[in-house]
C-alpha cells in the first residue's frame, strides 16, 4: 500500500521507459440519475447526450452504404488507450504494481541485490524515498522483474498475478474495475464490424495476457509499448523465446501512430485516450479522410472513481495528466471529451 501511493507521484513517462526499455533509454454528478435507459441500447452505461451521440452518429455515418462516409469492414479500426481509458490507472499503473510486487521475489532468487539500489529502497517500504526514484532506478527495477525469462514464464506469472491482484481502494481485483461504458462501447463496435485494438504505453506482453478474458480483444489486437526478445533452445532442446531489455517500440506520445502503423497498417476511423500521451494518437485519427472521430475520459469523478487533471482546474497528477493545452486543442480541433462525471451512468459493471 506504502508502495503504491509512493509511485503516484512518478511520471508517466519515465514510468513507460522504465517498463519497456530499460536500459534502452536514458457541475452535478450523475451517478444516481433517473434517466433510464431504452431496452434496446447499445449504450446504457452512456448518458444520452453529445458525447453519446458523437459515437452514434460516426458508426451510422461509417456503417451505412447509402452514407458518403461509409467504411468497408475491413477498414474499420477502433483503439483505445488502456489506462486511465479502459481500466483505473491511479494511483499508479497496475503494470507498475506488478514490477515493485516482484521485487521480493527476485531479491530471494538473487539475495545480492538485498543491499543494492532501489531494490533496498523498495524493501523498505518507505513511500517517500520510493516517489524520490529516478527514471534509472526504474529501468533496474524493470531490467530484473521485467526480463531474462522466457515470454512463457512471463505470461504465466502475470497471468497468476493478475488473477488475484486487487487495488486498495475498492479491494477488488484490477480486471473487476475496467470502465463499464467502454467496455459495452467495444462490444458495439465489434457488432457493427469494427476491430477493436489496445494501444497502450503499457508493456505489450503485459496486457496481451488478459486483454481477451477482460475486453474481449485478442492478444494480436493489443499494441504497446515492447521490448526484444531472443530465440534460443532450453536445457531439453524446446525452442524458447527470452525477453530481453532492449526496446523495440515505446508506445506513447508518438510511439502511438508509429505502433498503430507498424502492428495494424491502418488508421484509427475512432480513437479513445485520456492523457497526453495519448495525443498523437488521436491526431493522426483525425488527421484521416472522411468521417473520423477522437474522444478523450476526462476524469472528473472523484466519488465514483479519480478526479484529476489539471485541465479545468481538477488537481494536478503525473499519473495519466490531462493538461489545460491538451484539453484546449482538443476544443479547437473538434476532438470530444467524455466527462466521467456527466457522461456516465456508471462506471464500474459492480455499481448499483
Amino acid at each position: 500500500m506504502a508502495i503504491k501511493k509512493a509511485f503516484s507521484r512518478i511520471s508517466r513517462r519515465a514510468l513507460l521507459a522504465g517498463l519497456a526499455g530499460a536500459p534502452a533509454l536514458s457541475k452535478l454528478s450523475l451517478s444516481t440519475q433517473a434517466i433510464a435507459a431504452a431496452p434496446d441500447d447499445p449504450l446504457p452505461s452512456w448518458v444520452d447526450g453529445p458525447s453519446k451521440n458523437v459515437i452514434l452518429d460516426l458508426v451510422k455515418a461509417t456503417t451505412d452504404q447509402a452514407s458518403p462516409n461509409f467504411v468497408t469492414p475491413e477498414a474499420r479500426i477502433a483503439t483505445f488507450d488502456q489506462d486511465g481509458t479502459t481500466w483505473v490507472e491511479h494511483p499508479i499503473y497496475t503494470q507498475v504494481v506488478y514490477c515493485l510486487e516482484r521485487v521480493p521475489i527476485v531479491v530471494k532468487a538473487r539475495p545480492e541485490l538485498k543491499n543494492v539500489e532501489p531494490f533496498r529502497t523498495v524493501l523498505s517500504g518507505d513511500r517517500e524515498a520510493i516517489a524520490k526514484l529516478s527514471l534509472k532506478d526504474l529501468e533496474k527495477i524493470a531490467t530484473v522483474t521485467l526480463f531474462g525469462m522466457t515470454v512463457d514464464q512471463f505470461r504465466a506469472d502475470v497471468e497468476k498475478w493478475i488473477a488475484v491482484a486487487k487495488h486498495p481502494r475498492w479491494d477488488r481485483l484490477y480486471t473487476e474495475l475496467t470502465y463499464q461504458p467502454m467496455l459495452e462501447l467495444m462490444r458495439y463496435l465489434r457488432a457493427k464490424d469494427f476491430k477493436t485494438y489496445i494501444v497502450t504505453g503499457g508493456g505489450q506482453d503485459f496486457v496481451r495476457t488478459y486483454s481477451y478474458r477482460v475486453y474481449g480483444i485478442p492478444p494480436d489486437q493489443v499494441v504497446g509499448t515492447a521490448g526484444g526478445v531472443k530465440y534460443g533452445y532450453d536445457k531439453s532442446g524446446k525452442p524458447i523465446l527470452t525477453k530481453e531489455p532492449r526496446l523495440l517500440l515505446n508506445d506513447n506520445f508518438a510511439g502511438k501512430p508509429e505502433g498503430i502503423h507498424l502492428e495494424i497498417g491502418a488508421r484509427p476511423v475512432i480513437a479513445f485516450g485520456n492523457s497526453t500521451g495519448d495525443r498523437e494518437m488521436l491526431e493522426y485519427t483525425k488527421g484521416g479522410d472522411g468521417a473520423r472521430a477522437a474522444l478523450l475520459v476526462l476524469h472528473d469523478d472523484a466519488a465514483r472513481e479519480y478526479a484529476y487533471g489539471p485541465a479545468q482546474g481538477l488537481p494536478d497528477t503525473k499519473v495519466g495528466t490531462f493538461t489545460q493545452a491538451l484539453y484546449d486543442e482538443a476544443t479547437k480541433n473538434g476532438w470530444h471529451i467524455v466527462s466521467m462525471r456527466n457522461d456516465w451512468r456508471k462506471v464500474f459493471a459492480f455499481e448499483r
